[in-house]
């Protein structure tokens, strides 16, 4: 019998530091760097985006494949094209950890638009604030100084 999994991931992490170096202009680049990780990773992406501090990534990972290991593979890739092509001024790398929430396929639609609107989304509310309602909505239990 083959092997058939329907798992929604909302990846989400930082840079060092929530230094806010992911200038717009050159995040489409970035984004491309990381649709084309994951497409070679056998993990399909819906929607990537982020603000100058973070970024959001919708995506179904092959089964294969484990979370731990995408998220770091691109963590560390990204930071060695953004560093080598000189993409971010001052970029020092991602945080260390990263958050990871699944999804009922029936959530799809709603998760791509919300990342689609991060801009908008950040203009009301921080990503600190973002992520604890994140951990929140799924019932993870965290203690705040080790959030940020």
């Amino acid at each position: 019998m083959s092997t058939y999994t329907q798992i929604l991931y909302q990846i989400v992490f930082s840079t060092k530091n929530r230094e806010r170096t992911l200038t717009k202009d050159r995040r489409d680049e970035l984004f491309r760097y990381i649709w084309g990780l994951m497409k070679n990773q056998r993990c399909h992406l819906y929607r990537i985006n982020g603000v100058e501090d973070h970024l959001h990534l919708i995506t179904h990972i092959h089964p294969s494949v484990s979370l731990a290991n995408l998220v770091k593979d691109i963590k560390l890739s990204s930071s060695q094209h953004i560093i080598k092509n000189g993409l971010f001024k001052n970029f020092d790398g991602w945080q260390e950890g990263y958050g990871a929430f699944t999804y009922s396929i029936k959530e799809k639609d709603r998760l791509i638009e919300y990342v689609k609107n991060q801009e908008e989304h950040h203009k009301i509310i921080t990503f600190k604030e973002e992520f604890i309602q994140l951990l929140e909505e799924h019932g993870i239990e965290f203690d705040e100084k080790y959030l940020f």
